[in-house]
């Protein structure tokens, strides 16, 4: 099955960026994919958010889905939208959502980040998504013509349990649209992705954003494609935007889970017994985490 993923620099014009994303629709159809991926935040990038919000809206009013699955369905290929920012109907804050989009322009499939970036990283750069932004509360697996997509974004990476959940759910594909930093990127990003498919024994798709962006942030780019054994089958760099193209097969996910069956082996994990050493000699290192409750 062949696959498009579209690495982008989205920039502060939605209508703009919506354009993009219908060429890359189009062109990677004529290209013969399947599906196509996007990064998150593929509607608009800005870290301003008074500036963002003249720009936002509820879904069923949101310009670039509508674009995206109107190019969809006159292209008749899927697309999975990385993430767009929408306002909450319910609330003050934004949702960061993807989108799983059939070749009729229908959504099969909406999933709302789970894990939001809040950090102070060295450079200075400052990040709070928490602030602006509504924590989702499902995971999600949806049937695609590539197989059964197993939905994340970005920040979603660090962590493991989301993607044990989504492959015993059936998931063989993991999709990670992302915006990394580069300092992040430069450390973790190839690391993390290649984990994740050698611990689910699953394709890990991960289309990224790239480069200098009109908000003043610079992300890693570099949009992989990674097989189930590990392997990297598409690494796009970090040059610029563009269109990259891969192939999975399905049989690879069964012949890797059978040489190493890791995934059928999983366990409910127990509570760890924290034994504490009265009288011993060796201080403890690190604080306990905000949920060792054993420990107090």
């Amino acid at each position: 099955m062949r696959i498009a993923l579209f690495q982008a620099q989205t920039g502060l014009d939605p209508d703009r960026n919506a354009a993009a994303l219908v060429g890359r629709v189009h062109e990677a159809a004529a290209g013969g994919a399947a599906i196509l991926f996007t990064p998150e935040m593929s509607g608009l990038l800005d870290r301003d958010r008074g500036r963002a919000m003249r720009h936002l809206h509820l879904q069923s009013d949101d310009p670039v889905l509508a674009a995206v699955r109107g190019a969809a369905r006159e292209a008749g290929i899927w697309v999975h939208l990385g993430s767009l920012a929408l306002l909450a109907e319910d609330g003050d804050k934004l949702l960061n959502r993807g989108f799983v989009i059939d070749g009729a322009g229908e959504i099969r499939a909406s999933y709302d980040k789970i894990h939001l970036f809040d950090v102070d990283l060295p450079t200075g750069e400052s990040w709070r998504e928490s602030a602006a932004y509504e924590r989702g509360g499902r995971s999600v697996v949806v049937d695609t013509p590539a197989g059964a997509l197993g939905l994340s974004i970005c920040y979603d990476l660090r962590f493991a349990g989301l993607f044990t959940a989504l492959t015993n759910e059936g998931a063989t594909i993991l999709s990670i649209p992302a915006a990394f930093t580069v300092p992040t990127g430069e450390a973790h990003w190839h690391v993390l992705l290649r984990a994740r498919a050698i611990e689910a024994g699953a394709f890990v798709v991960a289309a990224a954003q790239v480069g200098q962006h009109e908000d003043g942030r610079v992300t890693y780019g570099h949009s992989l494609v990674v097989d189930p054994w590990g392997k990297v089958l598409l690494d796009m760099g970090a040059e610029g935007p563009g269109l990259g193209f891969a192939e999975l097969d399905q049989a690879a996910v069964e012949e890797v889970r059978q040489r190493l069956p890791a995934i059928w082996h999983r366990r409910p994990i127990p509570q760890p017994e924290h034994v504490r050493i009265i009288g011993s000699e060796a201080p403890r290192t690190s604080e306990p985490c905000p949920g060792d409750t054993a420990s107090r």
